[in-house]
């Protein structure tokens, strides 16, 4: 790259080739959508046997040549209007250098020198002070630290001040043009480096592979458009702010978003429901792809993860799913509802606990308590949808006695609660949060972050070991609005305070069992603190403490050895499952609340 080249490039032509391939997608993306819902779905309809079964695996595969198609072509395309949008700029700055070269009768020669002409008179002489050539600075965008000129029309020493009038000037004019070429060279091998990457293999078969070498050629073009597409992408600012601006966008600015950014995009909070659903379903093809091939623990548990997730998206689960969240980071991300969270009224999003981690058992298990929630509250309400937000590392062990995950969790949280608020179209949209088990804790946690938790107008709180405040009062919803299911053969329930647990372990070493008794008794005389705070189904803490059936019964351990049992009870896990022996009396509550109809609510005196 230099200046003639970059005077001479026509950003224009990049974008209308960019158009070009934008049509090329969208033809591919129309081809897979009828090859998909029309051709195959007839075929499949009118025809039975051993050929049907070969022609509908042609035109599945048929259909993966097109997805890979329309993909790549998105992917040539946002690169293209990023190098378009960016080669603008410094194209812009040497254009004016040139202009201010032209008006002053400098000349820029061919190596992006500048001459410039006599000028002035010398004091010992009276004759005019001879004209020179200078070079740009090409290292650094500030100043012309180098100012590099002719020695033999001027000394070499740069210390030592020019008396030629123009000498500044020219400098001035070389070293914008030295930034401006040396800026675009930067963009343009950027550019480069990723257009070469987006090059199908002779013969293409769409198979894991290729779908892996896709999941590069993202991230190519996700480095090489990061500053184009970042610097308009408002990371920082609200999710409301966020869902104002993609509503201002086009469709084919929106097009080069998901394409380019689609981790960002997929799990930006206040982006449209539909929309990262959309992007997520894309985006899961390529972590696949990733992770396929890897032998490490973390990689297979959340390949089970993702791969359990894909078959429910393809399974057309009533009420419908929506991928809201996916990701590889930490044990794994993952928000899936069942029904839109942009169009129904009454919306849940529930905070797992204790041991929850992102691989097969998630897909399988704790997706389904979503699942059971939107059922149950679309029975009341067809305007219902229920969210299971696994956005945080939930603890896997001891961690689980701290509260570091769930302040570290809190955050992100209230930005995925305001996000719902943010694209939520009803006006009088009621949202519930919902804490399970150590998820309690997050959202105890998330009401004591400035403002509280954006939307919400309930809060459920089942199985909990306390939520850091004393009061229901203290989570700002009012009293009235914070509900609590603790089963009575739910141990995690009744974990002995922090006080009592030192107390009663004093006491077991020093007179065994009645000591340790009598010291926790001490230590609570109340009976209604736990481990994290006052007992949320306790009187004293004031919530309404809704029925549940009481679980089957365990034999509790004594304290310290708690740690040692395995907490994940059956009564410690019932209370969203509506199936035989588990507890549908919780269930039909927490899908009452969801509903919004706290009058089919039966109650449970609290403790």
């Amino acid at each position: 790259m230099d200046h003639l080249t970059l005077k001479a490039l026509k950003p224009t032509e990049y974008v209308e080739a960019a158009d070009g391939y934008r049509a090329i997608s969208a033809m591919a993306d129309s081809a897979k959508d009828r090859i998909d819902n029309q051709i195959t779905a007839a075929m499949r309809k009118a025809n039975a046997g051993e050929a049907a079964e070969a022609a509908l695996k042609q035109l599945r595969k048929l259909s993966e040549n097109f997805h890979y198609t329309q993909v790549e072509c998105s992917l040539i395309t946002g690169a293209l209007d990023g190098f378009s949008s960016e080669i603008t700029a410094p194209k812009r700055r040497l254009t004016e250098a040139l202009d201010d070269a032209a008006t002053l009768a400098y000349s820029v020669n061919e190596d992006g020198t500048v001459t410039y002409p006599a000028g002035g008179k010398s004091e010992l002489t009276g004759e005019p002070i001879a004209g020179g050539t200078v070079l740009g600075n090409t290292y650094l965008i500030t100043g012309n630290n180098a100012n590099f000129q002719s020695p033999r029309l001027l000394p070499s020493d740069t210390r030592l001040k020019n008396p030629n009038p123009h000498h500044a000037k020219a400098v001035d004019i070389a070293d914008r043009i030295a930034h401006a070429v040396r800026e675009a060279q930067e963009i343009d091998d950027r550019y480069s480096k990723a257009l070469r990457k987006l090059k199908a293999a002779p013969g293409l078969n769409v198979d894991t592979k290729t779908w892996a070498n896709v999941a590069a050629d993202v991230d190519a073009v996700s480095s090489a458009a990061g500053k184009y597409l970042q610097d308009q992408i408002p990371l920082d600012k609200s999710p409301a702010d966020r869902k104002e601006w993609w509503d201002s966008l086009s469709n084919e600015e929106r097009e080069e978003y998901r394409t380019a950014f689609p981790e960002v995009i997929g799990n930006l909070d206040g982006i449209p429901s539909a929309v990262r659903d959309e992007v997520n379903r894309e985006n899961i093809h390529l972590l696949i792809a990733q992770l396929e091939g890897r032998h490490d623990e973390a990689s297979i548990e959340k390949l089970g993860g993702l791969k359990g997730i894909q078959n429910k998206l393809n399974s057309g689960s009533q009420p419908p799913m929506f991928l809201l969240g996916i990701g590889l980071e930490g044990n794994g991300r993952a928000i899936v509802a069942f029904g839109n969270p942009d169009t129904s009224k009454n919306v849940s999003a529930y905070v797992p606990g204790l041991g929850t981690k992102f691989n097969a058992e998630f897909a399988d298990g704790t997706v389904k308590r979503a699942f059971e929630t939107a059922t149950g509250a679309q029975d009341i309400d067809p305007s219902s949808s229920a969210i299971v937000w696994l956005g945080y590392d939930a603890p896997q062990s001891i961690d689980v006695m701290t509260t570091v995950d769930a302040e570290h969790g809190a955050p992100a949280y209230n930005s995925f609660m305001s996000g719902i608020s943010a694209t939520n179209e009803n006006a009088d949209s009621h949202i519930t949060a919902i804490g399970h088990s150590y998820g309690s804790r997050l959202v105890g946690a998330a009401t004591q972050e400035p403002g509280g938790i954006p939307g919400a107008d309930d809060i459920i709180l089942v199985g909990s070991p306390g939520v850091g405040v004393d009061r229901a009062d203290d989570l700002g919803v009012g009293k009235e609005h914070v509900w609590v299911g603790a089963a009575e053969n739910d141990i995690v329930t009744k974990l002995p305070s922090k006080m009592e647990a030192a107390a009663g372990t004093m006491g077991f070493f020093g007179g065994g069992p009645p000591l340790a008794y009598l010291m926790g008794e001490i230590a609570d005389q109340g009976d209604d603190d736990i481990w994290f705070g006052k007992d949320p189904a306790s009187k004293a803490f004031g919530a309404n403490r809704f029925e549940t059936l009481p679980g089957p019964e365990v034999v509790q351990p004594s304290f310290p050895n708690v740690l040692d049992s395995k907490l994940d009870i059956e009564a410690h896990s019932n209370y969203f499952s509506p199936e035989e022996g588990k507890d549908r009396v919780s269930a039909r509550n927490i899908a009452a609340i969801v509903a919004g109809q706290p009058g089919y609510v039966t109650r449970e005196t609290p403790r």
